[in-house]
């Protein structure tokens, strides 16, 4: 069994912290439509540590985030589709980026996990009428997918130097 060091569980509690704050206090909410960063702590998770860091990241995030700080009602749906979000980031992108699997974990996030799954979510939630609420939705998960490929190309091309560093043992910093 893997051993986790105290620099990886205090590195995974910070981007839990950042995802809460992404999440909580600088995203645009409506009952319907979230549109903010909170995908970077997680894909931040799922690059450095892998699937089930990245899973943590985003369930603990959002679980922490809704009882610390809710915005709505507590629904388990929203936990398993961040803790899912991590999950896909962490086997797609776990130190393996390329354009085409960026644009993979991102069209796979936006459009089954968020367009389907949490318009089901919202729809179980609220009583609202599922293909009405999906059609309303379309427009935040195209939004969102090229928000999404941009930054993580660009925070893959920024975390490259410090996984070279981590590897060489962390002895001299980038």
């Amino acid at each position: 069994m893997r051993r986790w060091k105290v620099r990886s569980v205090a590195a995974l509690g910070v981007l839990v912290a950042i995802h809460i704050v992404l999440s909580r206090f600088l995203s645009l909410n409506a009952w319907n439509l979230k549109i903010g960063f909170t995908f970077v702590p997680v894909f931040a998770a799922a690059y450095l540590f892998g699937p089930l860091p990245a899973a943590l990241v985003g369930g603990l995030g959002d679980l922490l985030g809704a009882v610390l700080f809710p915005i709505g009602p507590y629904f388990p749906g929203f936990t398993l589709n961040c803790a899912l979000t991590g999950l896909l980031f962490g086997l797609l992108l776990h130190r393996r980026q390329s354009v085409s699997r960026v644009m993979t974990a991102t069209i796979l996030n936006q459009f089954v996990l968020s367009l389907l799954l949490t318009t089901l979510w919202i729809s179980l939630l609220y009583g609202s009428p599922y293909w009405p609420l999906l059609l309303s939705r379309i427009p935040q998960s195209a939004i969102l997918s090229v928000l999404e490929v941009t930054v993580m190309l660009a925070l893959s091309r920024a975390f490259r130097p410090l996984c070279q560093w981590a590897q060489a043992g962390g002895r001299q910093l980038p």
